[in-house]
């Protein structure tokens, strides 16, 4: 389903295309647009700049290790973890343009401060996805996701606000703090991704249009829950890793941070799977701030994205920390893993 927010190819300029200039374009062929989603997503890759900037130097700034305190998840908090959280929350919540935000971090909802503006779109995020891999210097990033409000105009927002379905997102992505910073995008027809460029302090488009191959070579899986998965999950992986006269063997690759490995996924095809445990019975990752925004990047790129049994984008949140179960990626790889799954 194409969103009327969407635009299409960015033309090239001789200087390549900014985000901002990406950015306007949308915006100037929207006549009714207010310029506030544009807004919203300067500080949003203001935010991310931020954080990038801190990332890179953890080991020189004093913030690697844990604060000592636990989150609603019930997860140890990482320095940076909070750090990118309040960056996010301080960047945004004077702009005007949202009435509440949501994060994995934070265990209700985030308020506006009542001295600014009530704005009419929702935002939530992970402000660091892959904590476990800022000690050992690995890919992390940033997801997030943004809706319509539902409340009246003007009023501060609500838990309704943020307890929407991925297939009501307006825009939605993710950014990789890795070799090089990339932020991608999608308002729904298409998904876009930005190299950062710290010599100008610019996003640039390197990545356009971007589609996940109908099949891939790759699965991304935590296979040291392997005994602790159901045995229709067992069987796939002895399957996919298995060379037969109809297939190769598929190989196997974890970073262990959602972000990082749905990147490759989206760039390289395969299949990412967090399936349910003996732990976790309904999944491990959040509905909200993981698998929702990344769903809606990896249909909008041609894959597939189910918890099992249902499409995520339509699963209606009931919680603001739910967890699901996750199975994305390339239309086939997805197709033969859910067959195993739901054999």
């Amino acid at each position: 389903m194409k969103n009327p927010t969407s635009i299409g190819p960015a033309q090239v300029s001789p200087i390549g295309t900014t985000l901002e200039r990406h950015l306007l374009d949308r915006q100037r062929r929207m006549p009714e647009a207010t310029g506030d989603f544009t807004g919203l997503f300067q500080q949003i890759s203001l935010a991310a700049k931020i954080i990038g900037s801190r990332v890179s130097k953890a080991g020189l700034s004093g913030i690697l290790g844990r604060t000592g305190t636990t989150n609603v998840q019930g997860e140890q908090v990482q320095k940076l973890d909070d750090f990118a959280n309040s960056t996010i929350v301080s960047t945004v919540e004077a702009g005007g343009h949202v009435c509440v935000m949501g994060s994995e971090e934070v265990e209700e909802p985030i308020q506006i401060p009542s001295q600014y503006p009530q704005g009419k779109y929702v935002l939530q995020f992970d402000p660091l996805d892959g904590s476990g891999n800022i000690d050992i210097n690995a890919s992390i990033g940033t997801i997030f996701s943004i809706h319509r409000r539902l409340t009246p105009d003007g009023e501060p927002g609500t838990l309704k606000d943020l307890l929407q379905p991925g297939i009501d997102i307006v825009a939605a992505g993710y950014v990789v703090y890795g070799s090089s910073n990339m932020l991608v995008y999608s308002t729904g027809d298409q998904v876009d991704g930005f190299t950062y460029d710290p010599g100008v302090g610019e996003f640039f488009l390197s990545h356009p249009n971007i589609k996940v191959p109908q099949r891939g070579g790759i699965y991304s899986i935590n296979e040291g829950n392997y005994h602790s998965w159901d045995k229709g999950i067992q069987s796939w992986v002895d399957w996919i890793k298995t060379p037969t006269q109809s297939k190769k063997a598929y190989r196997l690759r974890y970073i262990g941070a959602m972000v990082a490995d749905l990147h490759r996924t989206l760039l390289r095809g395969g299949v990412f799977v967090y399936p349910p445990d003996d732990k976790n019975a309904n999944g491990k990752l959040r509905l909200l701030y993981e698998a929702s925004p990344m769903a809606f990047l990896v249909e909008a790129a041609g894959g597939v994205a189910s918890d099992g049994k249902n499409r995520i984008l339509t699963i209606q949140p009931k919680e603001l920390h739910q967890r699901t179960p996750v199975f994305m990626g390339s239309p086939d790889d997805v197709a033969d893993v859910l067959r195993f799954a739901n054999a």
